[in-house]
C-alpha cells in the first residue's frame, strides 16, 4: 500500500488533479478515461493500475475531499451540542472546503452525472451527517433547515461565483446596476460568514439553560 509520499499516491493525486481538469473543461459525462490518459502522457493500462473506471476517480476524489468532513464528523461526535459547538463546526467545515475549492466547484457543475452514483451518495451521507451534528438533538425542521442552509452556503457561493465569472463583462441586474464579481477568497469568506448568521438561529434553550 502507498504511503502519503510514496510514488503511487503521488501518481493517483496527480490522476485526480488531470481529471478534475478535464471534467472541469469538458464535463465530467464527455470527458473517457482515454482522455485522461493522454493528458498525463501515460497508457491506459497505466491509469487501470490506479483506476477502473472514471466512478472509481471519482471516488478518489471524493476521498480527498472528504477528509476534512470526516475530520469535523469526528470531532463533533465527542462533543456535546451547544451554540459554541455548533458554530465551531461550521466553522472547520467552511475551512475545509474553502482548502478544496476546485473539488468543491467539481461537484457543483457536475451534480446531475453525481447525484446517484457510489461517490455522490458516499458524500450526500456526510453532509446529512454534518447537518445533525450542527442542528443538535431534538431538533425542530426549521432548525433542520437552518442547518442544511448553513452547510449549503459554500456550495451556493460556487453558483455565484461560477455565475457571475462567466462573463468577462460584469452582467447588470434587473435595476442596472453592474454586478460586483467577487473572487475566490471573498466568496468563500463571505460563505462563512453567512453560514454562521444562519447557523446563529439555531438553538435548544432547555438543553443549553441545563
Amino acid at each position: 500500500m502507498g504511503t502519503p509520499h510514496s510514488p503511487r499516491s503521488d501518481t493517483r493525486a496527480r490522476i485526480i488533479e488531470v481529471s478534475l481538469e478535464l471534467f472541469s473543461e469538458h464535463g465530467y459525462e464527455q470527458t473517457s478515461l482515454r482522455e485522461i490518459a493522454d493528458r498525463l502522457g501515460v497508457t491506459k493500462a497505466a491509469l487501470y493500475y490506479h483506476f477502473k473506471t472514471k466512478d472509481d476517480i471519482v471516488l478518489g476524489i471524493v476521498e480527498r475531499m472528504a477528509a476534512p468532513i470526516d475530520e469535523t464528523i469526528a470531532w463533533g461526535r465527542e462533543q456535546e451540542w451547544s451554540p459554541d459547538t455548533r458554530d465551531e463546526l461550521i466553522r472547520r467545515f467552511a475551512d475545509g472546503m474553502a482548502e478544496r475549492a476546485p473539488l468543491l466547484r467539481f461537484f457543483h457543475e457536475n451534480q446531475p452525472a453525481l447525484r446517484e452514483s457510489p461517490a455522490g451518495l458516499a458524500f450526500k451521507e456526510r453532509i446529512i451527517t454534518m447537518m445533525q451534528l450542527v442542528h443538535g438533538p431534538e431538533a425542530s425542521f426549521q432548525d433542520r433547515l437552518r442547518a442544511a442552509m448553513t452547510l449549503f452556503t459554500v456550495h451556493s457561493s460556487m453558483f455565484l461565483l461560477q455565475h457571475d465569472g462567466k462573463d468577462p463583462v460584469p452582467a447588470e441586474n434587473v435595476w442596472g446596476e453592474k454586478v460586483p464579481v467577487a473572487d475566490l477568497d471573498e466568496a468563500l469568506e463571505a460563505a462563512r460568514t453567512v453560514a454562521l448568521e444562519i447557523g446563529g438561529r439555531i438553538s435548544h434553550p432547555a438543553r443549553v439553560g441545563g
